[in-house]
């Protein structure tokens, strides 16, 4: 039997990419011998991490709507046509027997292309709320992979599979971390310790937030792993110094999520889909400040989808700078609001996700979809 061919497409942000290069994990798991060819925008980050996965990438010529820039928008309408184009040219050539769509600028060309040319294709739509985009390339979708309840409203019921979001199987694995992940962030395992990450970009809003309230965090003695972002770092070490104060760890980036996680008794964060999955599978509190700035407002209605499970807190972006703070020390003292958000958390948790996804694709193939 010849081996089963899939392209898939996407990126953008890690948020698009680690879930992709899970489902590429699990189809070389399944099958060994399958061919995978991944398909990106030029000049964003799928273009590094891709191939350092260890897969072959191609880059589209695609780029978003840039907000507030009517000159730079110009061009787009061009370079969606050349896109299309090439995105035919690759289903040509690389004949592939599933394409598998999973966000971001390349996506839509591609799913396109294979819609034109009757190639199955299969969305793996991660947010609460889909797309412009997913929403009008679902109809033809032979599967919609969703990870939360109620998206029959975007695509046809009978193609929607709920499978979760895919997550990095290395930065869930928390079991018996805690005093390590502690050791190894220079903390006190017995302090209470909040995790705040924005993301590798990080969110200007949750640093804000945390630094106008370092002096009641330090009052509480509560310790605080500061995940700042590579935009704020080194503003915020140029303000506070490197070595601000014992309870403080100022870091630009976390190589060892786990370890994070693991040391955390709560967790303050944006609501990125992806984020979410891990966050359902670490089984602690939560307090989710949403992203204003994407598009259809979709954190929000990610967040609020654990907010009707009792199983996290929503802090609006806007309030955030003067409650987060308040919020986060009040619900680190109230260990039966905790047991509760770590429960309902856990029970929204998908841990399969990317098997799942792979079996899906391979089913769609004709093969069946068994390991």
């Amino acid at each position: 039997m010849k081996p089963t061919r899939v392209i898939i497409s996407g990126g953008g942000t890690g948020g698009h990419i680690f879930p992709a290069i899970s489902i590429a994990n699990a189809l070389k798991r399944m099958e060994p011998a399958c061919e995978i060819l991944f398909v990106g925008a030029t000049g964003r980050m799928e273009m590094e991490k891709v191939p350092a996965a260890g897969y072959k990438i191609v880059g589209l010529n695609i780029s978003g709507i840039q907000r507030g820039s009517i000159i730079k928008n110009l061009g787009l309408p061009f370079k969606l046509l050349g896109s299309v184009k090439k995105a035919m040219q690759l289903i040509s050539e690389f004949k592939p027997d599933v394409v598998v769509g999973v966000g971001g600028y390349a996506s839509g060309p591609i799913l396109y292309a294979a819609s034109l040319k009757n190639i199955p294709y299969l969305i793996q739509e991660q947010n609460s709320y889909a797309g412009i985009t997913n929403k009008w390339l679902g109809k033809k979708a032979a599967k919609v992979c969703v990870a939360f309840d109620g998206m029959d409203q975007f695509f046809p019921a009978a193609n929607i599979l709920k499978t979760g979001n895919p997550v990095r199987k290395d930065v869930v694995d928390i079991l018996n971390k805690h005093h390590a992940g502690a050791e190894l962030l220079k903390l006190d395992p017995l302090k209470k310790t909040i995790l705040v990450t924005g993301g590798s970009l990080g969110a200007g809003t949750l640093n804000k937030s945390i630094e106008k309230h370092l002096p009641e965090l330090l009052k509480e003695d509560v310790q605080v792993v500061w995940q700042t972002g590579k935009f704020y770092y080194k503003g915020i070490v140029e303000r506070l110094g490197l070595n601000f104060h014992p309870n403080v760890r100022i870091l630009e980036f976390l190589n060892k999520m786990d370890m994070a996680y693991a040391a955390a008794d709560l967790i303050i964060s944006r609501a990125g889909a992806g984020t979410i999955a891990e966050l359902c599978l670490i089984k602690k509190p939560v307090i989710l400040v949403p992203s204003p700035n994407v598009a259809e407002d979709h954190q929000t209605k990610n967040a609020l989808a654990l907010v009707k499970n009792n199983a996290a807190m929503l802090i609006t972006d806007h309030s955030a700078e003067d409650t987060l703070v308040p919020e986060a020390l009040s619900l680190l003292k109230d260990k039966e609001r905790c047991k509760i958000f770590s429960e309902n958390i856990a029970e929204m948790a998908l841990p399969d996700a990317d098997n799942l996804i792979a079996q899906q694709v391979l089913i769609l193939a004709g093969k069946g979809g068994q390991e």
